[in-house]
């Protein structure tokens, strides 16, 4: 399978301007678009979301479970594909060209995601907190690549296979009793809700390390050369779908044996069910190789179906694929104004919303109140179909005016 990408990136593929573009690249970013949305509506409208882990299996339900893990799919997805979509513009541009570009749109989205995205999140104007979250990971993986991309293709495929394969070695000394992880460690591959104060009352919030997530956007972007015309749909579907059978056969067989490859063995349960959810409760941050395994897997599996469908649904999902930042800024924005809505209309006033912010980072959301299961669902069905509109008319904007250089940061 490695010689299939070397051999292809060898013979020099190229794209012309009226080719035909994949949808099926789209289709998937949209999907897990959507379903990325379902987590922050939890976030913001569940009555227990910030007083318990939906993942405790002391505490949580199947379908609470569910609708946590899930979501697991949406950070790795996105950062794959932006990987793939990176590549596939390697194809229109001199490498001087894509690595000013990869550069400019890193420092764009690192910028956005301490200012606009940050605002999102708090609703705060003093920023308390500047978070590191994943449109930072992805913009600090977009600046490397951008100085990568110099690298030889088969440079780049064996540093992201190294890199996912082998970071959770880190977790060995990490697991130590006296391990003490500083600023730079936390950054890279550590630290999750870990805050470090750079001034007064303003605190840099560590999400993302960011290590496993440039390894998985540089296989993205050496997956990129199975969507040009190198290879037939027929022989990129086979090929995305062994790799995707591969890596859920990787994760059955590595999780079983239980030593490698996630920092968290599971363990037997009270029962079954607690057992299997505690075999599928994997590491998030950072991204750990059992982690990477399931949700890759199966996405890789459901990418190289999705050339085969034609509907209403993935006309939909094309639509959120193609204005995934526009959609990612304005869901933030619309979930935070509707809990800033309810807030009131519950009869709270401004006074409870700032003393909160001591235990909670979301300004108007009050720990242990919320809405049941159900409400999450059903203000996550509203939330899509009211951004759907706004999205579509971006993509249209986006279509008819590709000649403003600025839309291809947004």
């Amino acid at each position: 399978m490695i010689n299939s990408f070397i051999i292809a990136n060898n013979m020099q593929p190229s794209l012309t301007a009226n080719q035909k573009r994949i949808e099926s690249i789209d289709i998937l970013r949209g999907i897990v678009m959507v379903i990325m949305a379902l987590d922050h509506v939890r976030d913001f409208f569940h009555v227990t979301a910030n007083t318990d882990d939906p993942l405790n299996l002391a505490t949580t339900t199947p379908i609470l479970f569910f609708t946590r893990w899930v979501t697991n799919f949406c950070a790795p997805v996105f950062v794959f594909l932006s990987g793939t979509s990176i590549y596939l513009q390697s194809l229109r541009k001199t490498k001087k060209e894509l690595s000013s570009f990869l550069i400019k749109r890193g420092l764009w989205l690192i910028f956005a995601e301490w200012i606009i995205i940050a605002m999102a999140w708090t609703f705060n104007p003093a920023y308390p907190l500047i978070p590191f979250g994943v449109i930072w990971a992805i913009g600090i993986c977009m600046l490397i690549l951008g100085v990568a991309t110099w690298l030889p293709f088969k440079a780049l495929l064996t540093i992201g296979i190294l890199i996912v394969s082998c970071h959770n070695l880190l977790d060995i000394p990490e697991a130590a009793p006296n391990f003490k992880a500083g600023f730079w460690w936390d950054l890279l591959h550590h630290g999750f809700f870990v805050t470090y104060e750079f001034a007064p009352h303003h605190f840099a919030l560590l999400v993302y390390p960011f290590l496993p997530w440039l390894g998985l956007m540089l296989l993205g972007y050496c997956s990129g050369v199975f969507f040009t015309p190198i290879f037939s749909p027929a022989q990129r579907q086979k090929i995305l779908a062994r790799i995707g059978v591969g890596l859920i056969f990787l994760f059955v067989i590595v999780r079983l044996v239980n030593v490698y490859g996630d920092p968290v063995a599971w363990s037997s349960q009270g029962n079954g069910l607690l057992t299997f959810l505690s075999f599928m409760k994997v590491h998030k941050y950072p991204p750990s190789l059992m982690y990477i395994c399931i949700t890759m897997g199966p996405a890789l599996l459901l990418l190289s179906l999705l050339e085969h469908f034609k509907n209403r649904f993935t006309d939909s999902m094309v639509v959120f694929g193609r204005t995934a930042f526009f959609y990612y800024i304005l869901h933030l924005y619309l979930i935070h104004l509707l809990a800033v809505i309810f807030f009131f209309a519950r009869g709270h006033i401004m006074q409870q919303a700032l003393d909160a912010e001591k235990t909670v980072p979301f300004r108007f959301v009050l720990p242990g109140e919320g809405f049941g299961l159900a409400w999450v669902y059903v203000v996550w069905a509203a939330l899509i179909m009211a951004l759907y509109p706004l999205c579509k008319w971006y993509d249209r904007y986006k279509t008819n005016h590709k000649e403003k250089w600025w839309l291809s940061y947004l």
